[in-house]
């Protein structure tokens, strides 16, 4: 068992979650990148940061099943040791207007994006040492409050209030619980299905006139569970370049 600090980073293969498990691994964490279904990235992701001698592992799960989360945590404990950090980062966004919303894309948005977080915030709740840091990754939609939004801003809405209560409700136990909600950020994510013209607009919508870049918003992750951080809690950061 690796004596090294270790970081959890669920959806860690791509986009935002790969910045945040690059950044974490620079800053001399052991990262566990959760994926759900592909595999295929999260090794590659392994592979990159093991060739520059970095401890990484990939763990396969389904943060909407409870079951899996718990089986989740034991590996990764096993394979590197205690969690000290954790990263909500997983998450699904169906944009359509509230009226013309699926009820299965409802209750799937449901299932990832709040349950998923209450299922790992919970487990982090009962074996995170004294200490650690959660990072919870909601959206700047919530203040924004865009059309066709609405279920995933309301979802990321829920994940904002739950961070704080957990907050207070680790008391003692120093371990401190915070929100990163990005504005637009070049991810495939938030790329796919948009014309450039949308875009091009959303990007200036910030007065620094640009989208975000992954890095972007890794920086405030590593700020929150790094030293400097120690002493922001149950906070949401907007890590949007002003667009709100």
């Amino acid at each position: 068992m690796s004596l090294s600090k270790v970081a959890l980073v669920t959806g860690g293969s791509k986009g935002i979650g790969a910045a945040i498990a690059r950044r974490l691994s620079a800053d001399g964490f052991s990262v566990a990148i959760n994926y759900a279904k592909n595999a295929e990235p999260a090794q590659a992701l392994v592979a990159e940061l093991q060739k520059a001698d970095r401890r990484a592992f990939a763990v396969q799960c389904n943060v909407a099943n409870t079951d899996d989360v718990i089986d989740m945590f034991d590996i990764v404990e096993k394979e590197l040791g205690p969690i000290k950090v954790l990263i909500n980062n997983a998450g699904i966004m169906i944009n359509a207007p509230v009226a013309q919303s699926e009820e299965a894309d409802f209750d799937e948005q449901i299932a990832v994006n709040l349950k998923g977080t209450f299922n790992t915030l919970k487990q982090a709740a009962n074996r995170m040492p004294n200490g650690g840091r959660i990072v919870n990754i909601s959206t700047s939609v919530v203040g924004l409050k865009l059309e066709n939004y609405g279920i995933y801003a309301a979802t990321k809405s829920a994940v904002e209030t739950l961070s704080a209560i957990l907050s207070k409700e680790l008391r003692g136990k120093e371990i401190t619980v915070n929100t990163v909600a990005p504005g637009p950020t070049a991810t495939d994510l938030f790329l796919n299905g948009k014309s450039q013209e949308m875009i091009d607009r959303l990007a200036k919508m910030s007065p620094l006139e640009r989208l975000a870049t992954p890095d972007d918003i890794a920086r405030a992750v590593a700020f929150l569970v790094g030293p400097d951080g120690a002493w922001i809690n149950g906070q949401v950061l907007r890590a949007n370049g002003g667009i709100i």
